[in-house]
């Protein structure tokens, strides 16, 4: 059922299995997960969409894009629900083109070009505890509100945080920091 959870069999390294828990069926054929932290943890675009076989199809930075990507997929009048083979036979190399350039308008990618140096797994996630260090950073730097929006736009873990949630974040720093 569209919108429920469910445990995601997805593919790793060729043919190896991962089940990822809490996986959204955000369309026939076509779910959305978060990476688990042991997984690509070079990848900064740590939400998925991913077809019903196991396959990823395409990567974005934030779960409110990953949901735009499946619309975008849906409105290109492909049978997700089909099985992998019947699918790639349905999708030529033109048709993948045109889809990951569609896809880009809604910041999401083929599965593996996000790349990060260094363990990005948190990406999308904060604590207080990462809201009172960024504070303090941005009040030593003596940033404003639009400085630090700025720089909280590159940094890990806010990057990958919807838009509510970033703007909730970045006024708690502002306010934490004294910043105007």
């Amino acid at each position: 059922m569209i919108g429920e959870t469910t445990d995601y069999r997805m593919v790793i390294h060729g043919e190896q299995r991962y089940t990822v828990p809490n996986a959204i069926q955000a369309a026939p054929g076509l779910v959305v997960f978060r990476m688990p932290n042991d997984q690509s943890i070079n990848s900064a675009a740590r939400w998925r969409i991913g077809h019903h076989d196991g396959r990823a199809i395409a990567e974005a930075m934030c779960r409110e894009n990953a949901f735009k990507g499946v619309d975008i997929l849906v409105k290109s009048g492909i049978d997700w629900t089909l099985d992998e083979d019947d699918l790639q036979n349905a999708i030529s190399t033109e048709t993948a083109r045109d889809l990951f350039a569609k896809l880009s308008y809604a910041w999401c990618e083929q599965p593996g070009t996000s790349y990060m140096p260094g363990d990005v797994t948190r990406n999308g996630t904060y604590t207080d505890a990462d809201i009172e260090a960024a504070a303090a950073e941005y009040k030593d730097d003596q940033l404003n509100a639009l400085e630090i929006l700025t720089a909280m736009t590159h940094t890990v873990p806010w990057m990958g945080l919807d838009t509510n949630d970033f703007n909730d974040a970045h006024n708690r720093i502002v306010e934490a920091a004294g910043a105007e």
